[in-house]
Order: structure tokens, then C-alpha cells, then sequence
């Protein structure tokens, strides 16, 4: 790691290192007098900490620094202390009671590029927090808008069954089936048009191709977010990229909201759904009300970065689950026929029958969380976990990964067992902190919902309208690889051939 940053760097490590070593000096020295000490954890090299003993999969890496150093533990990276906290009674201390200490984040500097500044709702603190979250619970996110919004999942999930059978007996990738049918459900949500096709100018792949290159960015590791003195130099280019996404997704918004606001000319029917764009922009009309056009640009980034790639992964991993446990898939597919029938097709409404498909989903979430470190949070004071001095701007990461894990919580934890689910109230909420899959508290994930939703409807559809046999070159294999989701590093690829003896309920 530190040979790939140059040789101008050295100098600058050089000059800098003294007082970084006296400063972690200070910290473990005074953590030894009145106050409780800092969690224990390995010490680093100066300037960069423990960056580079640090392995790609840090869920990995974390829960065997557990193993060696306890429930909760911290490291240096570059000036930054990073806290992880890996068991349900340290989490309910982080997430539930104190909770409102913990609300706060530290953006990395891409996520600041990228949501103008902090305007959104996964980067931002404190009131504009508070009062962004609001609007897209009670807006876009709300019970009501989901249920209204109903039809435009279900042609989604139509067309992707017709394109599904379109290519029967050839090779499918499932995470692409579902990414491509999410983001155009997400689309109709927002601006009324999938991907972003419609009277204000297509923009239809080259849309998905800049969303997907934005998620790889703010994933990737940044050296100006570990050493913020080098940030001014963009070594790895990060900030230059990350820049070029921003401008191209705010070219793709200011042309829909531009037409938009061209189209409001005309007055809308009083029955007619207003999609979210709508509903933002007459927020911004409203006298009574702050936001401004960037705010609704970065929420639109947040609803769209946040959902299409974490469900089409969770999507891939539960069939994933399902295709190596013969067992399941029988028991899934005696559901699904009992529930809906063989000469019908998954509605949105059978959903809440489908008992056992659910607790396959929570089961796959269970031991492959989308995001098993979920997003670290930021103290506004300094407190104390588990006995150990947590300071004031701390990196604190809830390990879901570990949690999840725990021969403690669960038995014969590395099973897969969707049994383990059923007549049991468990939830996507984080009420159970032994299972978080969205987090937990103020900072739960927004779209969980939806999200949830979205995945039982993809999984239910396709496991009752197709059966699914694997290539020759697929073999079992849970490999992951985290950035912003974590993601299956080899994409499943499935051959399909249809279950439903009517042709056109494919239609």
C-alpha cells in the first residue's frame, strides 16, 4: 500500500511521522489515567496506522482481529481511530441507548462529492439530517406511496418474466436480470420513466453504466480519507473520477427535472400520482421550505445508489442459497404452488403467504448480509462501550458479519437453516440486534421496506415461473467481495426453463 503512493510521498511521511507517533503516544497515555482506556487493538506504523496489514474483505479481517482481541476492539488507520464493535450487546449500546450520540457520519470525501456537499440523507448530520429523512420516509419510502406505487413493480417484475422466457435454455446472470428490473422500478418511481427514457431526453444504458462506475468509486479505498493532510493531491485520482460521475449524473438530472418543470405547464389530473420528483419539486415551491434543487439531485443519488445494487445482490445470493439446497428449493417451490397455483402468476399480495420464502430470505441475509459492516457511524462526544473510552470522531463500525455469526445467538451459526426463522417474530428493523441485516436505530437503512419487498417479489417470481439448473462450469461457491454490497465474486449463471404450463401468463 505505501510503495503504490510514490516516492513524494516519503518526504511528506518523513516531516509528518514525529508528531503522528507522538500523538498515538498521547492517545494510549492518557487513556491509561482517569478516564477508561481505548479499546485494545494492534498497533500500526506511523502515519499510515494499521492500513497496510489490512486485507481486501474487512469483515473478514475484523472478525478475526475479534477473535484476538475481543468484542470490541480499535486500530489506527492513518490519523483516523476506527472502533468495531462485534457482538449484540455492543451493538445495542452503539445503535439503541446511545443512539443519538452515534446518529452522526464521517463522509469520505467521495460521498461528499457525490451528494453535493453532504446534502443527502446517507452523509449528512444532525437537523438537515433529520429533516431529509423525513421527507423520503414520509414521501417516497411511506407505506402509502408504496402501496400506490405498487403497479409500476409489477410490470417490472412482467417484464422481466417475458424477457426471462425470451431466452429460455441459455445462460442467464441472475444479478443482471435483477439489477436491470430494479432500476427500472426505481426510475418509475422517481421520474416516471424506467432508467430514464421519456420527453426530456433518453438516457436509457449509458444512465445504469455511470450509477454502476459511482458505486465502484465511492466503494474503492481513498488515501485522502485515511491521510486528510494528502487529500489536496488526489493521488489515486479518486476525487477526479468521482467528480466526472457527479457531472454526468447531474447533466442526466438537470435534463429530467428541466423537463419536468417544463411539462408542470400543463395542470395535473387531481387523481393523477405525483412520482417523487414531483413531490420534491413542489416541496421546493412551498415558502415554508428550504430545499433547493441540489438537495433534490442528492436525494435522487441516494434512492438510486441505495437500492438497485444491494437488492439485485441479495437477489443473487438467495438463489445463490436456494440452487445448492435441493431441500429448500423443494419446499420454496411446494410453497409457492400451494399459495399461488400453477396456473397463475406471483402477485405483489401473496407475498405476506409466503412464510417460507421469507424465512429463506432472512436466512441468506443472515450468514450474507448485503452489508456486514454497516456504515460506520460518528460519535459527537466522547463516551463509554463496553468499559473503553470511545473518543469524540471515532470511525465505529457495527461488524453484522460477526453478529450474525455468534454461536452465542445462534445455533450452529455456520448452517443453512431458514427453520431456523419460522415461528419467530424476527424483522428487517434491527428490533432483534442478533439480526441487522439494515442496520439498526436512527441510522437503519430507510429503504428497507422496499428493499425487503422487492427481493421476496424478484425471488418468489422467478422461482414459480422457472425451474433453474446450474452450467457445467458452476460449481458451489460463496466467495465474496465487499464494497459498497457485498457482492458474490462469481457471478451466478443459470440456464432457465419454464414451470408454468400456460404460455401466456409469460405474456
Amino acid at each position: 500500500m505505501i510503495s503504490q503512493l510514490g516516492e513524494k510521498l516519503y518526504l511528506t511521511i518523513l516531516i509528518i511521522s514525529i508528531p503522528t507517533l507522538l500523538l498515538l503516544l498521547w492517545y494510549r497515555g492518557t487513556s491509561k489515567g482517569s478516564k477508561p482506556p481505548l479499546p485494545p487493538g494492534p498497533y500500526g506504523l506511523p502515519i499510515v496506522g494499521y492500513l497496510p496489514f489490512l486485507k481486501p474483505n474487512l469483515h473478514l479481517t475484523f472478525t478475526n482481529m475479534a477473535h484476538r482481541y475481543g468484542p470490541i476492539f480499535s486500530l489506527w488507520l492513518g490519523s483516523k481511530l476506527h472502533v468495531v464493535v462485534n457482538t449484540a450487546d455492543l451493538a445495542k449500546v452503539v445503535v439503541r441507548d446511545m443512539d443519538q450520540n452515534f446518529a452522526n457520519r464521517d463522509p469520505p470525501l467521495t460521498g461528499l462529492t457525490i451528494s453535493y456537499g453532504g446534502l443527502d440523507v446517507v452523509f449528512s448530520n444532525h437537523k438537515h439530517w433529520r429533516d431529509m429523512r423525513k421527507l423520503l420516509a414520509s414521501q417516497v419510502l411511506s407505506n402509502a406511496n408504496l402501496h400506490a406505487t405498487r403497479s409500476l413493480r409489477t410490470n417490472g417484475v412482467r417484464k422481466m418474466l417475458r424477457d426471462v422466457h425470451g431466452r429460455i435454455g441459455t445462460e442467464i446472470n441472475i444479478n443482471k436480470v435483477a439489477y436491470d428490473t430494479e432500476i427500472d422500478v426505481v426510475t418509475e418511481m422517481l421520474w416516471g420513466c424506467s432508467k430514464g427514457y421519456d420527453d426530456y431526453g433518453g438516457v436509457g444504458d449509458e444512465f445504469q453504466e455511470v450509477a454502476l462506475e459511482t458505486i465502484r468509486l465511492f466503494a474503492a479505498a481513498n488515501i485522502s480519507d485515511i491521510i486528510p493532510m494528502l487529500s489536496r493531491f488526489d493521488l489515486q485520482g479518486r476525487e477526479r473520477d468521482i467528480r466526472k460521475c457527479k457531472e454526468h449524473l447531474d447533466r442526466i438530472f438537470e435534463n429530467i427535472i428541466r423537463g419536468r418543470i417544463n411539462a408542470n405547464s400543463r395542470k395535473m389530473d387531481k387523481d393523477e400520482r405525483k412520482d417523487f420528483l414531483q413531490v420534491l419539486l413542489d416541496e421546493k415551491d412551498d415558502p415554508t421550505s428550504s430545499i433547493d434543487i441540489n438537495q433534490i439531485k442528492a436525494i435522487l443519488v441516494d434512492v438510486i445508489l441505495g437500492t438497485i445494487d444491494t437488492t439485485s445482490t441479495m437477489v443473487e445470493w438467495v438463489m445463490t442459497e436456494v440452487l445448492y439446497n435441493p431441500r429448500v428449493m423443494t419446499k420454496i417451490q411446494k410453497e409457492l404452488g400451494d399459495v399461488i397455483g400453477p396456473n397463475n402468476i406471483v402477485e405483489e399480495s401473496h407475498l405476506s403467504n409466503l412464510t417460507y420464502l421469507d424465512a429463506v430470505i432472512k436466512e441468506t441475509l443472515r450468514l450474507l448480509p448485503a452489508g456486514p459492516l454497516l456504515l460506520p457511524r460518528c460519535p459527537d462526544e466522547s463516551c463509554t462501550v463496553g468499559g473503553y473510552t470511545i473518543p469524540k470522531g471515532s470511525i465505529v463500525y457495527v461488524n453484522a458479519w460477526a453478529i450474525h455469526r455468534d454461536p452465542k445467538n445462534w445455533t450452529n451459526p455456520l448452517e443453512f437453516n431458514p427453520e431456523r426463522f419460522l415461528n419467530t417474530k424476527w424483522d428487517y428493523q434491527g428490533n432483534n440486534l442478533k439480526f441487522l441485516p439494515f442496520g439498526s436505530g436512527r441510522r437503519k437503512c430507510p429503504g428497507a421496506i422496499l428493499g425487503e419487498k422487492m427481493v421476496m417479489y424478484l425471488v418468489a417470481s422467478l422461482l414459480h415461473s422457472f425451474d433453474w439448473s446450474l452450467t457445467k462450469d458452476e460449481d458451489f461457491d460463496l466467495s465474496q467481495e465487499f464494497d459498497i454490497a457485498m457482492r458474490k465474486k462469481k457471478q451466478l449463471i443459470v440456464i432457465p426453463t419454464p414451470r408454468l404450463s400456460d404460455a401466456s401468463l409469460y405474456l
